[in-house]
């Protein structure tokens, strides 16, 4: 499959969320979505990725955009990670690595000469007719909110 490019159709999902509810593309149709996908809960860079969302999800609510965050993760993982940093958007739990095919994200890692198959932490900007409109791969996670922020015009 092809990598995902801006200007092309964002894969449609659906797929349970931190309050255990089905979040589908095609229900948000008419709004414009911020799908972020991380490796792992209560990691050091995916909690510093998850509160500087959690810090700008104001002003990107008040833009008119959805925050989702995806990781491998299940509910509860979710909820406590959730709780822990009072974050304000949904967390989507992609168990089975649907979402996270259909969006490319999984990637071959090497930590200590051991190969790993794992999430690279990557970003789409979705508009209201579900078009991409920013994609973001291997990106750092204390830079990269600041930088999509910027790059909205927020």
């Amino acid at each position: 499959m092809a990598e995902l490019k801006v200007g092309d159709k964002a894969p449609d999902f659906s797929i349970v969320n931190d309050a255990n509810e089905i979040v589908s593309l095609k229900e948000l149709t008419g709004q414009k979505v911020i799908l972020y996908f991380y490796p792992k809960d209560n990691t050091p860079g995916c909690s510093v990725e998850a509160q500087q969302f959690n810090e700008a999800y104001e002003m990107l609510k008040k833009a008119g955009y959805i925050v989702l965050g995806v990781s491998r993760d299940t509910v509860k993982r979710h909820v406590n990670f959730k709780a822990k940093y009072d974050l304000q958007f949904n967390l989507l739990a992609d168990t089975e690595e649907v979402l996270c095919h259909a969006y490319g994200v999984m990637k071959e890692k090497k930590l200590y000469g051991k190969v790993s198959s794992g999430i690279e932490r990557s970003t789409f900007v979705i508009d209201e007719a579900g078009v991409l409109t920013h994609v973001y791969r291997g990106v750092k996670a204390k830079e990269h909110v600041g930088q999509l922020l910027k790059d909205l015009g927020l």
